[in-house]
């Protein structure tokens, strides 16, 4: 009887789902506001159309100065001009030596009720890529080029399944190191999980291969202009310093994170009960498979492969868009809509049904563009409760005048640290940066040091940062944080001690 108890029980809890979890933190984070300082570092703008830099105190004082290399002497900041002339940096930095304590700026109940619907609007451009890219999924699927698609490529990688992870994982890494590929892989995971599933892995295997790609890419960025390079700027370096070292790492990172997931795809691929997620797979495959039969699947006829060309070409023009193009969700969102419009008159669907299958396949991924929002409402919080600019404070005191190789650890466990609370990279990189960055000079150690620990210790967050990618990434594909954070919590343990060890590595070269 007893045991009986305690299975009903173990039946009855259910982890908090990623609304639960956001709302949770949100409200932490209001808690936050009441018990850390507000605190402000007056800010620094170059302004193009007037040629002069516009500079902020705590006070909410503009005062113009001349855009010119004596002013930025002047105020300790050792950037070259060019930096803020050509367009380099093109956000507020925070002037150093100039952190003041401000009035507290508590955010109450009715902030917090605000704060989701200020997210909303601030994220609107993303919903509306999500929706649209629901939308076409769609009308791909509802065509059945998906089944057809999976069932061809199941025929012809039999028996060496995991060469698509590596192929994935390497590629979408690549993108993240050079251009930050990101947020743009939420539209892989519709496409390439039921190609998972169906290959005999489960969700957290796809989700691996194109999450950790992406975060190892990123964490171990080497040209990347949103993160590495706007930071070099901003630390008064060039990108170039500690590149070698910085792709040796992306390498090694990229090779441990595929042992890892090989190991557990080895394991659910020889008994799916040994999956994380074993109790939520027939739901998941319901989902992703549900029209797919490999006993009898739709022909992969001319119209079928015509329809899957046209999709998966609007990927490599999208990413030409992103990293050339200037492009972000606005211009990739009508890219997708141009293809969903092209689907539809070849699809041989009529009008209405097309019409609705968009519509429902839109609606099917309202959860995830409402999760994004949310999300976006933490940073809200605590922006406008004044405590990032005190967090940056606190944390630049602590490693002040310590020894080369421990500086460098204790920085990327600190930007890990804000990187929770400022998950925007190019934001925490031109707001630390200036502060953080001096620092070096005072211990013996180079810039590029910085850049590389700021790097890796936000990218390192990203892993498990709720205010991220993550929990839209979860709500894609139905598995909960808790599943997440059993598979990925070991690993982030390993790529955290091997970064540590590289550091202490650059540090002594």
């Amino acid at each position: 009887m007893n045991e009986e108890r305690k299975n009903k029980r173990k039946k009855r809890f259910e982890f908090p789902t990623a609304f639960t979890v956001l709302f949770i933190i949100l409200i932490l984070a209001a808690i936050l506001t009441y018990i850390v300082p507000a605190g402000f570092y007056s800010k620094l703008q170059y302004d193009s159309d007037q040629n002069v830099f516009l500079a902020e105190n705590h006070q909410g004082e503009i005062n113009t100065l001349p855009a010119t290399q004596e002013t930025l002497n002047t105020l300790n900041i050792r950037m070259d001009i060019s930096k803020f002339t050509d367009g380099s940096i093109k956000k507020p930095i925070a002037i150093p030596d100039t952190y003041q304590t401000i009035p507290q700026s508590p955010q109450g109940v009715l902030a917090v009720i605000m704060s989701p619907i200020e997210g909303i609007m601030d994220t609107v451009d993303i919903m509306v890529f999500v929706l649209i890219l629901g939308g076409i999924i769609g009308l791909v699927n509802k065509t059945g080029t998906f089944d057809a698609g999976i069932a061809a490529l199941s025929k012809r990688t039999k028996g060496k399944e995991f060469l698509l992870v590596v192929f994935v994982t390497s590629l979408i890494a690549l993108g993240g190191t050079t251009f930050g590929l990101a947020e743009e892989t939420i539209a892989l995971y519709p496409i390439l999980m039921p190609i998972f599933v169906a290959s005999g892995y489960d969700a957290i295997v796809c989700i691996a291969a194109i999450y950790m790609g992406s975060s190892i890419g990123s964490m171990y960025s080497t040209v990347n202009p949103f993160s590495v390079v706007i930071a070099s700027n901003a630390a008064g370096i060039s990108f170039n310093e500690g590149l070698t070292f910085r792709i040796i790492a992306l390498v090694l990172a990229t090779i441990i994170t595929l042992i890892y997931i090989y190991y557990y795809a080895r394991k659910v691929k020889r008994n799916p009960k040994d999956s994380l997620i074993y109790e939520d797979m027939e739901k998941i495959e319901e989902r992703f498979l549900k029209n797919y039969d490999p006993k009898n699947v739709a022909p992969f006829n001319w119209r079928r492969i015509l329809i899957l060309v046209i999709f998966l070409g609007a990927f490599p023009f999208m990413i030409w868009g992103v990293s050339r193009g200037g492009w972000w969700f606005p211009e990739m969102a009508a890219l997708f809509l141009a293809v969903a419009i092209v689907i539809v008159f070849l699809s041989g669907l009529s009008e209405k049904e097309a019409i609705n299958t968009f519509i429902n396949g839109a609606a099917d991924l309202v959860g995830v563009a409402l999760i994004i929002g949310v999300a976006r409402a933490i940073n809200i919080v605590m922006d406008n409760g004044m405590i990032s600019d005190t967090l940056l404070f606190y944390t630049s005191s602590i490693i002040r005048n310590m020894n080369g190789g421990i500086f460098a650890v204790v920085q990327m466990i600190l930007f890990s640290f804000l990187g929770f609370f400022i998950p925007s990279s190019s934001g925490l990189a031109t707001l630390s940066m200036p502060i953080m960055a001096p620092l070096a000079d005072t211990v013996g150690v180079s810039r590029d040091i910085v850049v590389t620990a700021y790097n890796w210790g936000q990218g390192w967050m990203a892993f498990i940062t709720p205010t991220g990618l993550i929990l839209a990434t979860l709500e894609m594909v139905d598995v909960t944080y808790n599943k997440w954070l059993k598979f990925i919590l070991p690993l982030m343990g390993i790529i955290g001690v091997f970064s540590m060890i590289m550091l202490i590595i650059q540090t002594l070269l």
